[in-house]
C-alpha cells in the first residue's frame, strides 16, 4: 500500500490533471496508484481515494474494478430529471403502510431483509448471522467509498419540494447501500437454494423501492446499488475464504 503522503500527492495530481485530460483520461492515468478502479466521474465528482471506507473482510478496494457501477447522472441531466418525476409521483401515492415498510428497513442487516423469510429457519444461527454480517462490511466499506467519491446529495436536499417518510436519513446518497446489500444477500440465497431464487431476488428489489418510496434515494441510486451488488458478488466467489465459509453455512439450511 502506498504511503499516505505519497497518495495524498499523487490525490493532488489528479486534481490537478482533471481539467487538462479530463476526467476520465486523468483518473484513468492515476487510478492504479490509488485504490478501486471507478468509473469516468461527474463534472462535480473528484474521486476521494484518500478517504476511509471502513475495512471490507473478504474483499480489499486496493485494484478492486468498480467500472461496472457507472457515475450519476449529470445535475439536471434527462437522466437526474426522470429521477425527481419518479420521486414525486411516489411522493403524491404512497401510503403510510408504505412508508411504515420503509421506516421498518432503517437499518441494514440479514436480519432486516430476509429474516421473516429465511432459510436457514429462525433463530438465525450464529455462524449464519456472522457470514451475513462479514458479507455486509464488504458492501460497506465499498458502497463508502463509492459515496465518497461521487459525493451525490440525497433528492430532498436537493430538492425542498421533497419530503421523505422516513427519518435521519444522513450521508450521501449515492450508490444507495440498502440495494447494494439486499441484492446481495439475495444473490447469495439464491445460489444456496436456486428454486427460491425469485422470492428472494424480489424482496432485495422490494428494499430497492422502499429506500425511493421513502425519499431517501433517487432510482438511480438504487440501479447503482444493484450494480455493485452484482459487481461484488461475482468477487466475491474469487475469494477461497467467502468460497469455505459459504460452504460452512449449507448444512445450515431448513
Amino acid at each position: 500500500m502506498a504511503h499516505p503522503f505519497r497518495r495524498f500527492l499523487l490525490s493532488l495530481s489528479l486534481a490537478a490533471l482533471l481539467p487538462v485530460l479530463g476526467h476520465s483520461g486523468a483518473y484513468e492515468e492515476l487510478s492504479s496508484g490509488l485504490t478501486a478502479v471507478l468509473p469516468p466521474a461527474p463534472a462535480a465528482a473528484v474521486p476521494a481515494a484518500d478517504r476511509s471506507a471502513g475495512k471490507p473482510h473478504y474483499l480489499s478496494l486496493e485494484g478492486l474494478d468498480l467500472r461496472a457501477v457507472p457515475a450519476p447522472p449529470a445535475d439536471g441531466s434527462a437522466a437526474d430529471k426522470e429521477d425527481f418525476r419518479v420521486l414525486y409521483d411516489w411522493q403524491a401515492r404512497r401510503t403510510s403502510a408504505q412508508c411504515a415498510a420503509a421506516r421498518a428497513e432503517m437499518s441494514h442487516d440479514y436480519e432486516v431483509f430476509f429474516g421473516k423469510i429465511s432459510p436457514f429457519g429462525q433463530p438465525t444461527p450464529p455462524a449464519v448471522k456472522a457470514f451475513f454480517n462479514n458479507v455486509s462490511k464488504d458492501s460497506v466499506a465499498v458502497n463508502t467509498y463509492l459515496k465518497e467519491a461521487y459525493q451525490r446529495q440525497r433528492p430532498f436536499l436537493r430538492d425542498p419540494g421533497l419530503k421523505p417518510c422516513i427519518p435521519n436519513v444522513r450521508g450521501f446518497a449515492y450508490p444507495s447501500g440498502h440495494s447494494a446489500m439486499s441484492r446481495l444477500f439475495a444473490l447469495i440465497l439464491s445460489d444456496l437454494v436456486p428454486s427460491r431464487r425469485a422470492e428472494f431476488m424480489a424482496r432485495a428489489d422490494q428494499a430497492a423501492l422502499n429506500r425511493v418510496i421513502g425519499g431517501a434515494h433517487h432510482p438511480s441510486d438504487t440501479a447503482a446499488g444493484k450494480a455493485l451488488a452484482d459487481t461484488l458478488y461475482t468477487e466475491l466467489k474469487k475469494q477461497p475464504a467467502f468460497a469455505s465459509d459459504l460452504k460452512a453455512i449449507k448444512p445450515l439450511l431448513k
